[in-house]
């Protein structure tokens, strides 16, 4: 008897603390969207968005895996320190090329209601100075879209 209770309270913890998390006025799947004028446009570099140190840990596994083949005994604990040094430097080197910056564009949109709106989104080469576009989202995941 304790445990059913004590599990259907848990689950009323859970879906009350699920609820608390959803946000107000967004049902799944909604977007919101805004129309405006492109004010002005302006080239960037976004960060990339690859993981740092991922390179680094994938190398190190797979130079352990390799490690573990070579030898036995002490010599296979060594080959395996040896392939997880090796391998977590190469897959570092690796990760570096592909760790590049991606061209952007910081898009200033004034909004329907006058306000200015500043967005940053990879290059979308259909967008120009003047034009009549849709602002679709809301904070980090806003973008411009032509209209």
């Amino acid at each position: 008897m304790l445990r059913k209770t004590a599990s259907y309270l848990s689950a009323l913890v859970l879906a009350v603390v699920l609820a608390a998390c959803a946000a107000p006025g967004q049902q799944a799947g909604e977007v919101q969207i805004r129309t405006g004028v492109i004010e002005q446009i302006t080239m960037v570099q976004l960060p990339s968005n690859h993981h740092s140190g991922v390179g680094a840990v994938v190398g190190g596994l797979a130079g352990v895996g390799i490690g573990s083949l070579i030898g036995a005994g002490t010599g296979r604990d060594v080959a395996m320190v040896a392939g997880a040094i090796g391998g977590a430097f190469a897959g570092n080197e690796i990760q570096k090329k592909y760790d590049q910056p991606v061209p952007g564009q910081q898009i200033i949109v004034r909004a329907s209601n006058g306000v200015l709106v500043s967005i940053t989104q990879p290059v979308n080469p259909n967008l120009f100075q003047g034009q009549r576009v849709y602002i679709e989202g809301y904070g980090d995941g806003a973008r411009v879209v032509s209209r």
